[in-house]
């Protein structure tokens, strides 16, 4: 797959996956779509809650997904879309949605964990646009496992 095929395949996973999320408090649909590297992709929505701290972003249950399977070393790409939900609970949008600083952190731990650059594609819930990124260029100046002084993370 190419680079423009693989963006679209992501977002589009991401789309499907924003249909499930549990977004009852700030109605914003979120979907993320993580490529590991044997071609597999793991997808995930976001999952509020009344305690809204307690909320779960669609990257983080997606890599989290991941984690539990043993496959957080082997990420290379994650596709997330996002949009103010329809009456019928439909993600819509034009604007391209990008993960929180939050997020991207934690897309941070399984790049370093990888040892590589990973590639985010950021969607809207509606059209073509996508935007790509490595994720340096969206945390620069990471702070990782690398920075805790215990070597090499299993």
């Amino acid at each position: 797959m190419n680079d423009i095929e693989t963006g679209s395949t992501l977002i589009a996973a991401a789309r499907t996956a924003a249909l499930n999320a549990h977004a009852p408090y700030s109605r914003f649909a979120v979907g993320a779509a993580v490529l590991l590297s044997d071609g597999r992709i793991v997808t995930a929505a976001n999952f509020e809650n009344a305690s809204y701290g307690l909320s779960l972003c669609a990257e983080t249950v997606a890599l989290a997904t991941v984690s539990s399977a043993g496959d957080l070393r082997n990420v290379v790409a994650i596709g997330v879309i996002g949009g103010a939900m329809d009456d019928a609970g439909r993600p819509t949008g034009r604007t391209p949605v990008g993960p929180c600083g939050r997020c991207r952190q934690v897309i941070n731990e399984a790049a370093q964990m990888g040892g590589r650059d990973v590639t985010v594609y950021c969607g809207a819930a509606e059209g073509d646009a996508i935007d790509r990124y490595a994720l340096s260029e969206l945390l620069p100046h990471a702070f990782g496992p690398a920075d805790l002084g215990l070597g090499a993370i299993r």
